[in-house]
């Protein structure tokens, strides 16, 4: 009597078994987006910078909604929406400093960059802190893109320049390649004024320097 009973639960865990494999085997691949830096030949703007200057990029600091692989973005009605299957393919903050690092290199081709945390041994000039305070993406319409970003004396640990800078950028096409195009553009524009803020620094006497770019 115990046989037919034992051969309906093989069979019953062998179809719960093979319906996961399917679910699992039809489930889509996750895609993974990568933001990128300007290409050289785009950047119509070069800096000129003292010489020997050597500055580091980071910490980076980004919402906690968006401290996650899954991309995040907002819908009509104002809730965060998590994409499962669209990825960033490193983690925002890094993507973030790796974006102004290569951008800082093009646009001040005279000075050093480096991403913090860095070799203790490096005689550093300057160091840029960057906090996202708001990262708000609608794939219908556009990114909002919010940072207060401060340039600091490393030898000296003394802030220099603070800013809070905010850029809208259109998500096009609508959809998750649009929106690293956008991010990839409000970083271009931050890595703009950042530079053109490194190039005017370097050149003060050191009593001039210490000033705000407002709030």
């Amino acid at each position: 009597m115990r046989k037919p009973v034992l051969c309906c639960a093989i069979l019953v865990s062998f179809a719960s078994l093979l319906s996961g494999c399917l679910s699992v085997a039809n489930s889509p691949s996750p895609r993974f987006y990568m933001p990128m830096a300007i290409d050289n030949g785009r950047i119509s703007e070069k800096f000129d910078i003292s010489p020997g200057v050597t500055v580091a990029i980071g910490p980076i600091g980004i919402p906690e909604y968006q401290d996650r692989p899954q991309i995040v973005t907002v819908d009509r009605e104002g809730m965060l929406k998590f994409a499962q299957f669209d990825r960033w393919g490193e983690s925002l903050d890094s993507a973030i400093g790796r974006l102004l690092n290569d951008n800082l290199m093009v646009m001040l081709p005279k000075a050093s960059f480096y991403i913090y945390p860095c070799n203790f041994a490096i005689p550093l000039t300057y160091q840029i802190v960057v906090d996202v305070v708001q990262l708000e993406s609608r794939l219908d319409k556009e990114m909002l893109f919010v940072a207060q970003w401060s340039i600091i004396d490393h030898k000296n640990r003394q802030m220099l320049f603070t800013k809070r800078s905010e850029f809208r950028q259109p998500v096009k096409p609508h959809n998750y390649s649009g929106l690293s195009a956008a991010l990839s553009a409000s970083c271009a524009s931050l890595s703009s004024e950042i530079a053109a803020t490194l190039a005017e620094l370097s050149k003060q006497p050191k009593a001039e320097k210490n000033v705000s770019g407002g709030a």
